[in-house]
């Protein structure tokens, strides 16, 4: 077993893995602070991940993919991760934030959409006032303060994000149409979609908990429908319709 500690979204976890690998995609955010609690994963997790995976990809109607045992223990060790972090106001979400000018901006939608492609166009429009925080599964942390969006290592394929953390000052549902439009939604419109990409846990208590995090996710963060053709004005419709 190789263990190491990671400051990720502000609480320390010594991950205890099998293999290298794990270490390595984690190596941004290592840290020699004392660990708060600890991941431990084993030949089990790594099974049932291999299980899972098989699942989404018959759900989905694609073929079954095989993966390595490391790439498998790097899923099984943020789904533990996930797990505790309800008990730190805080919350595994799918979706890309970008940041502009310190600011971030999460995108969700169904997969296959087009949530990384959009991000690019905001990149590739504010240059280097924009910033990717995490183009996959960030971690959301919500309190009557705000919320606020941290990078973590697991940040999708194309491996775009970096280790800090901004104030998320909305989230946009995207949707693919033929002329770029945004409207400002009621939490009772996005709720389904939120409840959707947030990580439910599977104890009971930690459930309870990410659902209360999730109304209070809804109640104050200011949210919106995009409309968009994937050409990069629809990155200025975005932004201008929501700052």
């Amino acid at each position: 077993m190789i263990k190491n500690n990671y400051r990720i979204a502000d609480r320390v976890v010594c991950i205890d893995s099998l293999y290298d690998e794990v270490h390595d995609y984690c190596k941004d955010y290592l840290t020699d602070e004392e660990a708060e609690y600890t991941v431990s994963t084993s030949m089990s997790d790594i099974d049932s991940e291999r299980r899972r995976s098989a699942d989404e990809d018959r759900f989905e109607g694609h073929p079954v993919q095989e993966y390595s045992d490391s790439y498998l223990e790097e899923l099984a060790v943020y789904r533990r991760i996930a797990e505790k972090m309800p008990d730190f106001d805080t919350v595994l979400f799918h979706g890309s934030v970008v940041a502009v000018d310190g600011e971030g901006y999460l995108f969700t939608a169904k997969s296959g959409t087009g949530k990384s492609t959009h991000t690019r166009l905001w990149r590739e429009y504010f240059g280097s006032r924009a910033v990717m925080v995490n183009d996959d599964k960030p971690l959301l942390r919500i309190n009557r303060n705000g919320v606020t969006a941290f990078g973590t290592p697991y940040n999708g394929k194309h491996r775009l994000g970096a280790n800090i953390s901004v104030p998320l000052k909305a989230i946009c549902i995207l949707t693919r149409a033929a002329e770029n439009s945004i409207v400002s939604i009621s939490p009772g419109e996005a709720y389904p979609m939120l409840i959707q990409q947030i990580y439910r846990p599977s104890d009971m208590a930690k459930m309870q908990k990410t659902l209360a995090l999730a109304d209070m996710l809804a109640e104050q963060t200011a949210l919106y429908r995009l409309g968009c053709n994937m050409d990069i004005s629809a990155a200025v419709t975005a932004y201008e319709g929501m700052r």
